[in-house]
This record gives C-alpha cells, sequence and structure tokens, in this order.
C-alpha cells in the first residue's frame, strides 16, 4: 500500500473496533522502518539495487506482519506498520528480530539494516498521534546506532 491507502486503513481498522467493549482496552503497535543510509545503496550500487532492496525489505515485511495487519511504504525509503491483532511484546520483539535477520542478507556487497520506531498504543489513536510517536521512536532508534528497534508505550 502507499501512504495514503495505508493511513486509510490505519483510520478504518481502528474506527471498527469502536464499537468493541471499551473495558477489553483493545492494543496496537504502529511502526516506522526506515532504511538505514539508503541513498548509500542507490549512490554505490545504482538504483536497480536499490529499487531490488525496497521490493524484498517490503516483502519481508509482508510475510512477517501482514498476518497481524497491513504493511505500507509511506516514503521513499520508510514503511509502516500497523498491527491491529493480539501480539505480546515477547512476539513482537522476536518478529522484528526476525526481520531484521532476514534483511541483513539482502545485498552480498553490504549489510542492508533498518531503524525501527515502535509506538504501543490503545485504540483508537488519531493518526497524528500515532506518527508523533511513532517517529520520535525511530529517532531513538537512530541516535542508538541504527540497525535496532525502539518500542515507546503510551
Amino acid at each position: 500500500m502507499g501512504r495514503r491507502l495505508f493511513l486509510n486503513y490505519c483510520t478504518k481498522c481502528q474506527n471498527d473496533r469502536d464499537d468493541i467493549d471499551n473495558k477489553s482496552k483493545r492494543k496496537g503497535w504502529f511502526l516506522f522502518i526506515d532504511i538505514d543510509w539508503f541513498k548509500q545503496i542507490n549512490d554505490t550500487l545504482g538504483h536497480t539495487v536499490g529499487d531490488e532492496t525496497l521490493k524484498q525489505i517490503a516483502e519481508s515485511l509482508k510475510n512477517i506482519f501482514s498476518s497481524y495487519g497491513a504493511v505500507g511504504r509511506v516514503g521513499g525509503d520508510e514503511f509502516a506498520v500497523i498491527i491491529n491483532e493480539k501480539m505480546t511484546k515477547e512476539q513482537l520483539e522476536e518478529q522484528l528480530k526476525k526481520f531484521l535477520l532476514d534483511i541483513s542478507a539482502i545485498l552480498p556487497e553490504r549489510t542492508v539494516s533498518c531503524s525501527i520506531g515502535v509506538y504501543h498504543f490503545g485504540f483508537p489513536k488519531s493518526q497524528k498521534e500515532l506518527l508523533t510517536r511513532t517517529d520520535d521512536a525511530l529517532y531513538k532508534a537512530k541516535e542508538k546506532g541504527r540497525a535496532c528497534y525502539v518500542i515507546l508505550d503510551e
């Protein structure tokens, strides 16, 4: 999904949850994934290799997370995931580690990595809050040295 379709999906899935008994306090996960040093991949290995890298990262995200929610490409080298099915923090961390390991082998010439910001939130949240809080987590992951994830809880 592109940015607009993905964000529309996020709004719809949260609105669909509005009618669920509020006592259940449904929680979800919102992720931003940014490819580390993607410009260097394009500049040194070429745009064809960069495009193939994007495709393989998207495929890995879909394989790991699509049964729990939705995956979208929200920028040039940025992806987002909303998880609206039940998933524990431990399960999420296991999947994030698997994703980071999977993508590290995409290119034989260099290790591919991503910085990942994660926000654990209660339904419903505005798009602005989801994006802002998850972006904060992403920048904390970059500050930690990239190739990692940071989880913020509400």
